[in-house]
């Protein structure tokens, strides 16, 4: 394996606020931590993706990093970044990548783009490091905050992630400095020169930001408002017969009934419809398209397998979904003592909020196949966020 990328993810995020760790927290509907990961599970180049965590995340990281490919086991951190890097770098020694690449999850802007100039600079230099100049006026001040000195700004930089080593190199360098009691260096490259290693920048992203502070966060929220500016609409329907059975399965949520829906899959007629509405929003098929029932591989399958591949699909877009909505018509059961439990379950699968997820029901006043309580419909609206690209 030529490349692996090791994504460090095990902070506290305290300075962000109150709530989860920060690479957990929501950005544009989906984790910080999941959208860090998809830069390196999309790039053909990279062989496997090692993220290091507290711990006690774990449930977190697996809902953040759910269907992701070439996610190798996350492992836990240490008490520094440092230590963290050390951990996921020891557990790469059994995949054996040429090169690595060390990248904060905190910094989800990262774009294809800088990726490849990354890969590239490895190849080159075997150790080398985004950097932006920096565009502030630079003073130096004592304790008192009396400023001592201009500092030129030329030859300073901004350094980012994600970061380029050959990896044999930085494991010796990581054990090195562990073994000296050394633990706290603040990023990879300044152990790498510490330990006699030459490190070379390369163009950065200003719009590579890291996530720190509640500011930031806002400032995240507005660049995905500015950039996904095509918004997308879709709309889905399904309907399912009742049969024999004790219970029916609507929005991921198992409600008892004296019947089930009949179907090929779990026959959750909810779930079938939002996930062609999504798929309809991106003009992506439909669930027939992408899980035929003439294949067995899918006969009782769990409804939110399709789901999350509509959510996957629009996240492999650069999208965010904005808002479902769907509507169940039904006699029988009653909805409303499950509402909240199916918005809360769409919004886990789809890695959004679960207050951009609308639950309705209604009747058919007696009416046709549902009034007769013969089976269960249900239509569904997605509006969904893109990139504009052009043509």
């Amino acid at each position: 394996m030529e490349f692996a990328a090791l994504v460090v993810a095990g902070g506290g995020g305290t300075r962000a606020g109150a709530g989860k760790p920060k690479q957990y927290r929501l950005i544009g509907g989906e984790p910080v931590l999941r959208r860090s990961l998809r830069l390196f599970t999309d790039h053909r180049e990279v062989g496997a993706v090692q993220a290091v965590i507290r711990h006690e995340d774990v449930a977190e990281y697996e809902r953040a990093s759910a269907g992701l490919p070439k996610c190798l086991p996350a492992v836990p951190g240490g008490r520094t970044r440092q230590a963290s890097v050390l951990a996921g770098l020891e557990s790469l020694v059994r995949t054996a990548p040429r090169f690595v690449l060390v990248h904060d999850a905190a910094r989800p802007f990262a774009d294809p783009a800088l990726i490849e100039r990354t890969l590239k600079a490895a190849r080159e230099y075997g150790a080398a490091i985004p950097a932006v100049p920096v565009s502030d006026t630079i003073k130096r001040v004592d304790p008192g905050g009396r400023i001592l000195a201009n500092v030129e700004r030329s030859e300073l930089r901004a350094v980012q992630t994600p970061q380029a080593f050959d990896f044999e190199t930085l494991l010796i360098a990581h054990r090195r400095a562990s073994v000296a009691g050394l633990n706290d260096f603040t990023d990879d490259a300044a152990l790498m020169e510490w330990a006699g290693v030459a490190v070379t920048t390369f163009e950065g992203n200003t719009g590579n930001l890291k996530l720190t502070t509640p500011d930031d966060f806002m400032r995240a929220s507005a660049h995905d408002a500015q950039t996904l500016g095509d918004v997308r609409t879709g709309t889905g329907y399904d309907v399912h017969a009742f049969t024999d059975g004790d219970h029916v399965t609507l929005g991921g949520v198992r409600i008892p009934y004296e019947k089930k829906l009949s179907g090929h899959s779990d026959a959750d007629v909810l779930l079938h419809a939002i996930t062609d509405a999504i798929l309809g929003a991106i003009a992506d098929g439909d669930i027939g398209h992408h899980f035929p029932p003439s294949n067995e591989k899918w006969r009782g399958a769990d409804s939110s397998v399709f789901l999350r591949f509509a959510a996957d699909r629009v996240h492999s877009l650069g999208g965010m979904i904005a808002h479902l909505d769907g509507t169940l018509i039904c006699e029988a059961p009653k909805i409303g003592p499950h509402r909240d439990a199916m918005r809360a379950k769409i919004a886990e699968i789809c890695g959004i909020e679960m207050t951009r997820v609308g639950v309705q029901a209604t009747t058919n006043e007696g009416l046709g196949f549902i009034g007769r309580r013969e089976g269960i419909a249900a239509m569904a609206t997605a509006t969904v966020r893109l990139p504009w690209k052009s043509e």
